[in-house]
């Protein structure tokens, strides 16, 4: 279930960071294993990050953050990793979407983004669409997440919400 509030650290990442940054490619088909996963997060870009990410930290980034190509584990290495969600100015499509289908939630709001310092805290409150930022004392406000996505999310991403959506239906039996 996702928390209505999320309170993390933050690791600030600039423009165009693509999904082979984000994971290395190299290890697209070779690794299966959560934790080894995760300890390949970012590691091109920022080698401390694998080491010293901790749960519930929370990325911000420029533009076009994800861009490249669709590979999940973009996504799924920073979930394993603790990263409870993504602040950027922009995501491409796929990534964002990615994101979404993976139980991450992705929030657009380039006026945090560019006010936010690596190493603050800042908590997200869902039900709010509100970044709270207690390090300059503001709030920044984000588009609200449809009801549909929050399922999603709060299922922990669209596998599990499909599993528990034909777990409730009412199937006729087959005979």
């Amino acid at each position: 279930m996702q928390p209505d509030r999320i309170t993390g650290r933050l690791w600030k990442f600039e423009d165009n960071v693509n999904t082979d940054v984000i994971f290395p490619g190299k290890y697209t088909y070779t690794l299966q294993d959560p934790e080894e996963i995760a300890s390949h997060a970012l590691e091109d870009l920022n080698p401390r990050f694998a080491k010293e990410v901790k749960q519930d930290d929370i990325l911000v980034a420029g533009s076009n953050w994800g861009c490249g190509s669709s590979r999940e584990q973009a996504v799924s290495c920073l979930v394993f990793s603790g990263v409870s969600a993504i602040i950027a100015k922009s995501f491409s499509r796929i990534y964002f979407r990615n994101a979404l289908n993976n139980g991450l939630p992705v929030i657009e709001c380039p006026e945090f983004v560019d006010q936010a310092t690596e190493g603050e805290i800042a908590t997200i409150s869902f039900s709010h669409s509100m970044i709270y930022y207690p390090s300059l004392n503001a709030e920044f406000r984000f588009s609200p997440f449809s009801p549909d996505v929050m399922r999603i999310l709060d299922a922990g991403g669209l596998i599990p919400f499909v599993r528990q959506s034909l777990s409730k239906a009412d199937y006729p039996s087959c005979k």
